[in-house]
């Protein structure tokens, strides 16, 4: 907001030297017929007052004396708002009777044109005085339309270079800004999106027409064609930009009157366009005028319909009401303020553009910031999710995986054990006489015993070996690549270190121990029926006396009947 007032307190101020030429005020005027040659300028009767009337199908000349102004004695050039007529020719006319006539027409403005819709006959520089700067419009719509400014060169070509500037730097933004929001609006298929890259879109076709961007590739735009395409987009423009806007709240939120009174308004104005472009009449300005009041009667609506979405907690709408907020002032202030002289000869069609860019970024800035808010929530909910989906297969106790977690985690080890043809092997560890700890020392014992055991156990997790809590004061490790001596020195090793946990002064100096039942089984095989084995060689742990390990071997028999295997029960103490 600071950039774009500071611009525009710089362009609205008047260059020292700059005169703008009223029609009304400023310029006599006469009307010929239409195939009269030029020469026929010194026998023309121009008068000074009243408005030039019937030149629709003639010419219209208007003149002017440069010495009514302060300005550089033949160091001056005429800048003119490109408008709708077939022909322009200027006629530069000195002391000495030296006339230099310069044209423009329909399809060929030469080398005459500049960025920022404007037209520029430099006067060519001679000893003698300029006295009088004359112009003939031929098949001109209305004079209404006319906004022309004599200026000093030198100043005439650093407006020039700004307005080229200004309006490069604004093109560029809404280019942006018009893939952006298309790229927004496929990746997260909302229509609103889809609606304001449209708009972008038009008005940067808008603003590449009006600014004259395109005669350097085609030239034989210039012209009326040019100014009638631009008509029409303006008003295209308010339509998109009015159904963006409601599309963007859910209609559920307000009156089906209130929705149907802007689509209506905007639509009004976007049917009208068609006609207001191909009108080539003197009412042309008097239907423009009044269109106008029908589009601030439709931003007051839209802005009524946003105003009241936004009390009703639409995020879009607020985002859509600041958006428009700077458009909406330059538009009403535009319908009542003339504009059209400053702003290096831009007027209001700069300030439209410039309005334009804040309105395509800001809702660019806006969806952006909506859809990383949208994906904050989103991952957080999938963090969340992930969690949700870790406890449960987390035992809330230990920290350990629980049995279904287990199952989980083991799984792919035995598929690639069994793939490998390597053999697994499951370890069931019960604590012995559990329960006694709970009586004598009550539950909160018995938890920690859980955990201090479970820290322990935890020690030998790694790539081959997974550990779980599979219930009450059962654990649970599959090892995968360990067999024989190997996995019996193993198991032992787990006996002894959860017979040397130190549980301190809870269960006043009480060892506790574990039965340990092993199943080894050559190749691997799945886990139900793995688990079945080593409960039968944990039954046959606690039967032998408890705190011991039992191993029971399994390999299948190559050739042989299936599930034939031979069997081996060995006992450590």
């Amino acid at each position: 907001m600071s950039v774009l007032a500071l611009l525009a307190a710089a362009l609205w101020t008047v260059p020292a030297g700059a005169v703008a030429l009223d029609v009304d005020r400023a310029l006599c005027h006469a009307v010929s017929a239409a195939d009269r040659p030029d020469a026929a300028l010194a026998s023309l009767r121009f008068t000074c007052t009243g408005a030039p009337s019937g030149y629709h199908r003639a010419s219209l000349w208007l003149q002017t004396d440069p010495a009514r102004f302060a300005l550089p004695r033949g160091d001056v050039a005429l800048m003119v708002h490109h408008s709708r007529f077939d022909r322009l020719a200027v006629a530069f006319v000195y002391a000495d009777g030296t006339i230099r006539w310069q044209e423009v027409r329909r399809g060929d403005y030469g080398a005459h044109w500049r960025a920022g819709g404007q037209i520029v006959f430099d006067a060519p520089g001679r000893r003698v005085p300029l006295t009088a700067v004359t112009m003939r419009f031929d098949g001109l719509a209305s004079h209404g339309l006319l906004r022309m400014r004599l200026i000093p060169q030198a100043e005439a070509g650093v407006q020039a270079a700004g307005m080229a500037a200004a309006v490069g730097a604004a093109l560029t933004l809404l280019l942006v800004s018009t893939i952006y929001s298309l790229s927004l609006a496929v990746a997260v298929r909302r229509q609103y999106l889809a609606w304001q890259a449209g708009w972008s879109a038009t008005m940067l076709v808008w603003g590449g027409l009006w600014s004259q961007a395109h005669l350097g590739v085609l030239p034989g735009l210039a012209g009326t064609v040019t100014a009638q395409i631009c008509t029409f987009l303006a008003c295209f423009a308010v339509a998109v930009a009015t159904i963006g806007a409601v599309q963007a709240v859910d209609r559920r939120l307000l009156p089906l009157r209130l929705r149907l009174a802007a689509l209506g308004l905007g639509a009004a104005v976007g049917i009208v366009g068609l006609p207001l472009a191909l009108m080539q009449t003197e009412s042309l300005v008097r239907w423009a005028d009044g269109l106008g009041l029908v589009i601030v009667a439709d931003l007051l609506v839209v802005a009524a319909y946003l105003g009241w979405a936004w009390r009703r907690g639409s995020v879009e709408a607020r985002d859509f009401l600041a958006a428009w907020c700077l458009p909406m002032v330059v538009l009403g202030f535009i319908q009542f303020v003339d504009v059209e002289d400053r702003f290096w000869g831009g007027g209001s069609k700069l300030l439209v553009l410039l309005a334009a860019t804040w309105q395509a970024l800001w809702l660019a800035a806006s969806a952006t910031r909506r859809l990383a808010q949208l994906r904050v929530e989103r991952d957080r909910a999938r963090a969340a999710e992930a969690q949700a989906q870790q406890l449960a297969r987390r035992d809330p106790l230990t920290g350990l995986p629980n049995r279904r977690g287990f199952i989980e985690s083991v799984t792919p080890l035995l598929d690639r054990a069994a793939t490998g043809q390597l053999p697994a092997a499951l370890l069931l560890v019960d604590l012995d006489r559990f329960k006694s700890i709970n009586d004598v020392h009550g539950h909160d014992a018995g938890d920690t015993v859980l955990c201090t055991i479970a820290r322990r156990i935890e020690r030998w997790e790694g790539p081959m070996c997974a550990v779980a809590r599979l219930g009450g004061e059962e654990f649970g490790l599959l090892v995968v690549g360990m067999e024989g001596i190997v996995l019996a020195r193993f198991a032992e090793s787990v006996r002894r270190g959860i017979a040397a946990c130190d549980h301190g002064e809870i269960l006043a100096g009480r060892a506790v121990t574990a039965s340990i039942g092993v199943a080894e089984v050559r190749p691997a095989c799945d886990f139900q029926r793995l688990y079945r084995l080593a409960d039968e060689a944990l039954y046959d742990a606690k039967r032998g006396g408890r705190d011991r390990v039992v191993v029971q071997r399994h390999r299948d028999i190559p050739g042989g009947p299936a599930g034939n295997a031979d069997r081996e029960v060995a006992m450590l103490r």
